[in-house]
Protein backbone atom coordinates (compact mmCIF):
# COMPACT_ATOMS: atom_id res chain seq x y z
CA UNK A 1 0.00 0.00 0.00
CA UNK A 2 1.37 3.39 -1.01
CA UNK A 3 1.92 5.89 1.79
CA UNK A 4 0.41 8.75 -0.21
CA UNK A 5 0.59 11.23 2.67
CA UNK A 6 4.33 10.82 3.16
CA UNK A 7 5.04 10.81 -0.58
CA UNK A 8 3.02 14.01 -1.03
CA UNK A 9 4.80 15.76 1.82
CA UNK A 10 8.18 14.64 0.50
CA UNK A 11 7.49 15.99 -3.00
CA UNK A 12 6.10 19.28 -1.69
CA UNK A 13 9.04 19.94 0.62
CA UNK A 14 11.77 18.88 -1.80
CA UNK A 15 10.32 20.85 -4.73
CA UNK A 16 9.64 23.96 -2.64
CA UNK A 17 13.11 24.11 -1.07
CA UNK A 18 14.97 23.35 -4.29
CA UNK A 19 12.88 25.43 -6.69
CA UNK A 20 13.23 28.56 -4.55
CA UNK A 21 17.01 28.17 -4.77
CA UNK A 22 16.89 27.19 -8.45
CA UNK A 23 14.91 30.31 -9.34
CA UNK A 24 16.74 32.81 -7.13
CA UNK A 25 19.39 33.56 -9.83
CA UNK A 26 16.63 35.12 -11.93
CA UNK A 27 16.53 37.93 -9.36
CA UNK A 28 20.29 38.54 -9.53
CA UNK A 29 20.42 40.47 -12.79
CA UNK A 30 22.10 43.46 -11.12
CA UNK A 31 25.24 41.40 -10.49
CA UNK A 32 28.09 41.23 -12.99
CA UNK A 33 28.22 38.06 -15.10
CA UNK A 34 31.05 36.38 -13.19
CA UNK A 35 29.52 37.02 -9.77
CA UNK A 36 26.08 35.89 -10.91
CA UNK A 37 27.53 32.68 -12.35
CA UNK A 38 29.33 31.93 -9.08
CA UNK A 39 26.21 32.71 -7.03
CA UNK A 40 24.11 30.50 -9.30
CA UNK A 41 26.47 27.57 -8.91
CA UNK A 42 26.40 27.96 -5.14
CA UNK A 43 22.62 28.22 -4.93
CA UNK A 44 22.09 25.23 -7.20
CA UNK A 45 24.59 23.15 -5.25
CA UNK A 46 22.68 23.86 -2.03
CA UNK A 47 19.40 23.10 -3.83
CA UNK A 48 20.63 19.55 -4.41
CA UNK A 49 20.01 18.95 -0.72
CA UNK A 50 16.32 19.79 -1.03
CA UNK A 51 15.26 16.13 -1.46
CA UNK A 52 17.57 15.05 1.36
CA UNK A 53 16.15 17.61 3.75
CA UNK A 54 12.65 16.56 2.69
CA UNK A 55 13.44 12.89 3.36
CA UNK A 56 14.81 13.66 6.81
CA UNK A 57 11.92 16.00 7.67
CA UNK A 58 9.17 13.59 6.60
CA UNK A 59 10.86 10.61 8.26
CA UNK A 60 11.36 12.34 11.61
CA UNK A 61 8.37 14.67 11.89
CA UNK A 62 5.62 13.34 9.62
CA UNK A 63 6.16 9.60 9.99
CA UNK A 64 7.85 9.97 13.39
CA UNK A 65 10.31 7.21 12.57
CA UNK A 66 14.00 6.96 13.61
CA UNK A 67 16.75 8.50 11.48
CA UNK A 68 18.15 5.01 10.93
CA UNK A 69 15.25 4.36 8.54
CA UNK A 70 17.20 6.34 5.91
CA UNK A 71 19.88 3.61 6.03
CA UNK A 72 22.93 5.86 6.14
CA UNK A 73 24.47 3.19 8.38
CA UNK A 74 24.45 0.67 5.53
CA UNK A 75 27.15 0.33 2.89
CA UNK A 76 26.40 -2.90 1.03
CA UNK A 77 28.60 -4.88 -1.36
CA UNK A 78 31.90 -3.33 -2.40
CA UNK A 79 31.56 -4.43 -6.03
CA UNK A 80 28.66 -2.03 -6.52
CA UNK A 81 30.87 0.91 -5.60
CA UNK A 82 33.14 0.01 -8.51
CA UNK A 83 30.09 0.02 -10.78
CA UNK A 84 29.05 3.37 -9.32
CA UNK A 85 32.49 4.90 -9.86
CA UNK A 86 33.45 3.47 -13.25
CA UNK A 87 30.20 3.01 -15.17
CA UNK A 88 29.55 6.78 -15.68
CA UNK A 89 32.97 7.32 -17.36
CA UNK A 90 32.34 4.33 -19.65
CA UNK A 91 28.89 5.61 -20.62
CA UNK A 92 30.30 9.10 -21.13
CA UNK A 93 33.06 7.77 -23.41
CA UNK A 94 30.44 5.91 -25.43
CA UNK A 95 28.37 9.09 -25.74
CA UNK A 96 31.45 10.98 -26.96
CA UNK A 97 32.20 8.32 -29.57
CA UNK A 98 28.61 8.34 -30.84
CA UNK A 99 28.66 12.13 -30.98
CA UNK A 100 31.58 11.91 -33.40
CA UNK A 101 30.10 8.96 -35.29
CA UNK A 102 26.78 10.71 -35.89
CA UNK A 103 28.52 13.91 -37.00
CA UNK A 104 27.02 16.01 -34.23
CA UNK A 105 30.45 17.45 -33.41
CA UNK A 106 34.04 17.21 -34.56
CA UNK A 107 37.20 16.32 -32.68
CA UNK A 108 39.25 19.30 -31.53
CA UNK A 109 42.85 18.36 -30.77
CA UNK A 110 43.67 22.07 -30.56
CA UNK A 111 41.49 22.25 -27.43
CA UNK A 112 40.00 25.57 -28.48
CA UNK A 113 37.66 25.77 -25.51
CA UNK A 114 40.50 25.45 -23.01
CA UNK A 115 42.67 27.95 -24.88
CA UNK A 116 39.83 30.49 -24.92
CA UNK A 117 39.37 30.02 -21.19
CA UNK A 118 43.09 30.43 -20.46
CA UNK A 119 43.07 33.70 -22.41
CA UNK A 120 40.68 35.11 -19.78
CA UNK A 121 42.93 34.10 -16.88
CA UNK A 122 45.88 36.25 -15.77
CA UNK A 123 49.06 34.63 -17.11
CA UNK A 124 46.86 31.89 -18.53
CA UNK A 125 48.84 31.78 -21.74
CA UNK A 126 51.82 30.51 -19.72
CA UNK A 127 49.91 27.39 -18.66
CA UNK A 128 50.43 24.42 -21.02
CA UNK A 129 47.14 23.23 -22.45
CA UNK A 130 48.21 19.62 -22.00
CA UNK A 131 48.53 20.19 -18.25
CA UNK A 132 44.96 21.46 -18.07
CA UNK A 133 43.60 18.57 -20.15
CA UNK A 134 45.37 15.92 -18.08
CA UNK A 135 44.50 17.53 -14.75
CA UNK A 136 40.81 17.89 -15.70
CA UNK A 137 40.66 14.28 -16.83
CA UNK A 138 42.42 12.89 -13.75
CA UNK A 139 40.28 14.99 -11.43
CA UNK A 140 37.06 13.84 -13.13
CA UNK A 141 38.07 10.21 -12.69
CA UNK A 142 39.48 10.37 -9.15
CA UNK A 143 38.72 13.11 -6.64
CA UNK A 144 35.84 14.58 -8.65
CA UNK A 145 33.31 11.85 -7.84
CA UNK A 146 34.07 12.13 -4.12
CA UNK A 147 33.69 15.93 -4.05
CA UNK A 148 30.47 15.79 -6.04
CA UNK A 149 29.25 12.99 -3.81
CA UNK A 150 28.80 15.48 -0.94
CA UNK A 151 26.09 17.34 -2.82
CA UNK A 152 24.76 14.28 -4.66
CA UNK A 153 24.02 12.62 -1.32
CA UNK A 154 21.37 15.28 -0.75
CA UNK A 155 19.53 14.17 -3.87
CA UNK A 156 20.09 10.45 -3.46
CA UNK A 157 18.98 10.42 0.16
CA UNK A 158 15.69 11.70 -1.21
CA UNK A 159 15.18 10.09 -4.62
CA UNK A 160 16.61 6.63 -4.03
CA UNK A 161 16.90 6.53 -0.25
CA UNK A 162 13.34 7.69 0.45
CA UNK A 163 11.08 8.05 -2.61
CA UNK A 164 12.04 4.83 -4.42
CA UNK A 165 11.29 2.54 -1.44
CA UNK A 166 7.99 4.36 -0.90
CA UNK A 167 6.98 3.58 -4.49
CA UNK A 168 8.05 -0.09 -4.40
CA UNK A 169 4.50 -1.35 -3.64
CA UNK A 170 3.86 -0.52 -7.32
CA UNK A 171 6.61 -2.95 -8.37
CA UNK A 172 10.25 -2.16 -9.10
CA UNK A 173 9.85 -1.13 -12.73
CA UNK A 174 6.99 1.26 -12.01
CA UNK A 175 8.77 2.62 -8.93
CA UNK A 176 11.86 3.34 -11.02
CA UNK A 177 9.80 4.94 -13.78
CA UNK A 178 7.76 7.22 -11.51
CA UNK A 179 10.71 8.22 -9.32
CA UNK A 180 12.70 9.02 -12.48
CA UNK A 181 9.91 11.17 -13.89
CA UNK A 182 9.58 13.09 -10.62
CA UNK A 183 13.35 13.55 -10.51
CA UNK A 184 13.32 14.87 -14.06
CA UNK A 185 10.49 17.34 -13.42
CA UNK A 186 12.36 18.57 -10.33
CA UNK A 187 15.12 19.80 -12.68
CA UNK A 188 12.76 21.93 -14.78
CA UNK A 189 13.75 25.37 -13.37
CA UNK A 190 17.46 24.87 -14.17
CA UNK A 191 16.74 23.38 -17.60
CA UNK A 192 14.56 26.39 -18.50
CA UNK A 193 17.51 28.61 -17.55
CA UNK A 194 19.74 26.84 -20.09
CA UNK A 195 21.41 24.11 -18.06
CA UNK A 196 22.15 20.73 -19.74
CA UNK A 197 20.17 21.55 -22.91
CA UNK A 198 21.07 25.13 -23.90
CA UNK A 199 18.67 26.58 -26.43
CA UNK A 200 15.92 24.09 -25.62
CA UNK A 201 14.12 25.35 -22.50
CA UNK A 202 10.89 23.40 -23.14
CA UNK A 203 12.08 20.41 -25.17
CA UNK A 204 15.06 20.18 -22.83
CA UNK A 205 12.76 19.77 -19.84
CA UNK A 206 11.24 16.67 -21.44
CA UNK A 207 14.66 15.42 -22.51
CA UNK A 208 15.78 15.72 -18.90
CA UNK A 209 12.92 13.48 -17.82
CA UNK A 210 14.05 10.78 -20.26
CA UNK A 211 17.62 11.11 -19.02
CA UNK A 212 16.54 10.90 -15.38
CA UNK A 213 14.42 7.81 -16.00
CA UNK A 214 17.35 6.04 -17.67
CA UNK A 215 20.00 7.16 -15.21
CA UNK A 216 17.57 6.69 -12.33
CA UNK A 217 17.06 3.06 -13.35
CA UNK A 218 20.81 2.41 -13.14
CA UNK A 219 21.22 4.20 -9.80
CA UNK A 220 18.10 2.43 -8.50
CA UNK A 221 19.69 -0.91 -9.38
CA UNK A 222 22.74 0.06 -7.32
CA UNK A 223 20.59 1.21 -4.41
CA UNK A 224 18.29 -1.82 -4.38
CA UNK A 225 21.31 -4.14 -4.60
CA UNK A 226 22.89 -2.58 -1.52
CA UNK A 227 20.05 -0.78 0.29
CA UNK A 228 22.58 2.04 0.72
CA UNK A 229 22.21 5.70 -0.30
CA UNK A 230 26.01 5.97 -0.28
CA UNK A 231 26.48 3.91 -3.45
CA UNK A 232 23.75 5.94 -5.16
CA UNK A 233 25.48 9.17 -4.10
CA UNK A 234 28.82 7.94 -5.46
CA UNK A 235 27.25 7.05 -8.81
CA UNK A 236 25.55 10.44 -8.97
CA UNK A 237 28.80 12.15 -7.98
CA UNK A 238 30.70 10.28 -10.68
CA UNK A 239 28.08 11.33 -13.24
CA UNK A 240 28.40 15.00 -12.28
CA UNK A 241 32.21 14.81 -12.29
CA UNK A 242 32.58 13.23 -15.72
CA UNK A 243 29.46 14.30 -17.64
CA UNK A 244 30.87 17.40 -19.34
CA UNK A 245 34.48 16.30 -19.82
CA UNK A 246 34.08 15.19 -23.49
CA UNK A 247 33.12 18.76 -24.44
CA UNK A 248 36.77 19.76 -23.96
CA UNK A 249 37.70 17.45 -26.84
CA UNK A 250 35.07 18.75 -29.26
CA UNK A 251 35.09 21.84 -31.46
CA UNK A 252 33.01 24.66 -29.95
CA UNK A 253 29.81 25.72 -31.63
CA UNK A 254 28.10 22.35 -31.95
CA UNK A 255 24.66 21.62 -30.46
CA UNK A 256 25.58 20.59 -26.91
CA UNK A 257 22.01 19.51 -26.19
CA UNK A 258 22.29 16.72 -28.74
CA UNK A 259 25.66 15.19 -27.99
CA UNK A 260 28.91 15.21 -26.08
CA UNK A 261 27.56 15.07 -22.53
CA UNK A 262 26.06 12.27 -20.46
CA UNK A 263 22.69 14.02 -20.48
CA UNK A 264 22.52 14.13 -24.29
CA UNK A 265 20.61 11.61 -26.43
CA UNK A 266 23.89 10.04 -27.57
CA UNK A 267 24.31 8.78 -24.00
CA UNK A 268 20.79 7.43 -23.74
CA UNK A 269 21.73 4.60 -26.10
CA UNK A 270 24.41 3.28 -23.75
CA UNK A 271 22.25 3.68 -20.66
CA UNK A 272 19.30 1.91 -22.28
CA UNK A 273 21.58 -0.91 -23.45
CA UNK A 274 22.97 -1.34 -19.93
CA UNK A 275 19.45 -1.51 -18.46
CA UNK A 276 18.49 -4.14 -21.03
CA UNK A 277 21.62 -6.09 -20.07
CA UNK A 278 20.63 -5.93 -16.39
CA UNK A 279 17.19 -7.31 -17.23
CA UNK A 280 18.60 -9.97 -19.58
CA UNK A 281 21.06 -11.19 -16.93
CA UNK A 282 18.25 -11.13 -14.33
CA UNK A 283 20.03 -8.56 -12.17
CA UNK A 284 16.99 -6.31 -12.43
CA UNK A 285 14.42 -6.38 -10.93
CA UNK A 286 16.62 -6.90 -7.87
CA UNK A 287 15.71 -9.90 -5.77
CA UNK A 288 14.87 -9.15 -2.15
CA UNK A 289 17.85 -9.61 0.14
CA UNK A 290 17.78 -11.20 3.56
CA UNK A 291 17.60 -9.00 6.62
CA UNK A 292 21.17 -9.87 7.54
CA UNK A 293 22.40 -8.90 4.08
CA UNK A 294 20.66 -5.56 4.31
CA UNK A 295 22.30 -4.78 7.61
CA UNK A 296 25.80 -5.71 6.47
CA UNK A 297 28.17 -2.81 6.03
CA UNK A 298 30.97 -4.71 4.37
CA UNK A 299 29.86 -7.46 2.05
CA UNK A 300 31.90 -9.28 -0.59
Amino acid sequence: MLDKKSITWFILISFTLSWVLFLTPLALNDLDEATKKLATQGLWAIAMWGPGVAAITVTLFIEKKPFANLKLNILGGKIYYLWAWLLPPVLTLLSWMLTLLFGIAQMDMNFTMIREFLDTVPNGSDIPVAVVVVSQTVQALTIGPLINMIFALGEELGWRGYLLPKLLPLGQWKAVLFSGVIWGVWHAPVIIQGHNYPGYPILGSFMMIIFCVLLGAIISWLYLSTKSPWVAALAHGSVNAIAGLPVLFLKPGYDMAMGGTLAAPTAWIGMAAFIVWLAWTKQFPVQEQTENAEQSTDQK
